[in-house]
């Protein structure tokens, strides 16, 4: 089994042989940092118990968090804000409510891509921006965990130590660069900016998997990375 302090583990080690690296949580955060102001108001989209926000929610002036999820609700960690029950696809609150939308591990896991790319443009005020954290779908991880479908995110339970009750089932509509751009535009958002992000830590199960691992980071072509990290501006 491969927890996560295992894998935080590991993401350090690598670190240190790759100067200027950060995983892909902390560019994402580093990301929503910069942007946060006294008075901005953020939707977390696909909030769970906490995520990014629990961390950075003294630096704004207002946080919302919605999910479909009611138990991750019932266990939320983030102090102060407010949370609701809802899907991506409908989302409960008026136009131009929000000055910045945060989304991590949520693209994979939706039905309908386009009308929760909708929703996020038509919540966000002009110039507002949507930060996004998803796996990259031409990975050969993602392959493989497309191919496990069946096992309806059992398997990953046992290997990387989550609870059923955190495995959530994977869709990946909306997991390539070129479809979120697509998404984006057609929902009246531009990119700013994407980067795909390696990281080996996924398949390092002991240090000869970890060094293998490595070696075949080195070998993926960038644009297919394990993780895209993604940031887009809504239209005036």
């Amino acid at each position: 089994m491969l927890s996560l302090e295992k894998q935080d583990a590991y993401r350090r080690r690598y670190a240190q042989t790759r100067p200027g690296w950060s995983p892909a949580t902390q560019v994402y955060e580093d990301a929503i940092s910069a942007l946060l102001r006294p008075a901005s108001r953020v939707l977390d989209l696909g909030c769970g118990r906490g995520g990014v926000m629990e961390r950075l929610h003294g630096r704004a002036g207002s946080v919302a968090g919605v999910d479909p999820d009611i138990d991750s609700l019932l266990l939320r960690r983030l102090p102060g804000g407010w949370v609701t029950c809802a899907t991506g696809e409908r989302l409960p609150f008026a136009t131009a409510a929000f000055d910045l939308v945060s989304c991590s591990w949520v693209l994979e896991h939706l039905c309908d891509p386009g009308a929760v790319f909708s929703e996020v443009a038509r919540v966000l005020v002009p110039g507002g921006h949507f930060l996004l954290l998803t796996p990259n779908a031409r990975h050969p991880l993602i392959w493989a965990n497309r191919l496990l479908r069946w096992t309806k995110g059992a398997l990953v339970g046992r290997l990387y130590g989550r609870r059923e009750v955190d495995t959530f089932p994977a869709r990946y509509r909306a997991n390539v660069v070129r479809r979120i751009d697509q998404l984006a535009d057609a929902g009246g958002m531009r990119r700013v900016s994407v980067q795909l992000i390696g990281d080996p830590s996924y398949l390092a199960f002991g240090e000869m998997l970890f060094r293998l691992s490595c070696l075949l980071e080195r070998l993926t072509p960038a644009s297919r990375r394990v993780h895209i990290v993604a940031e887009y501006v809504a239209g005036s």
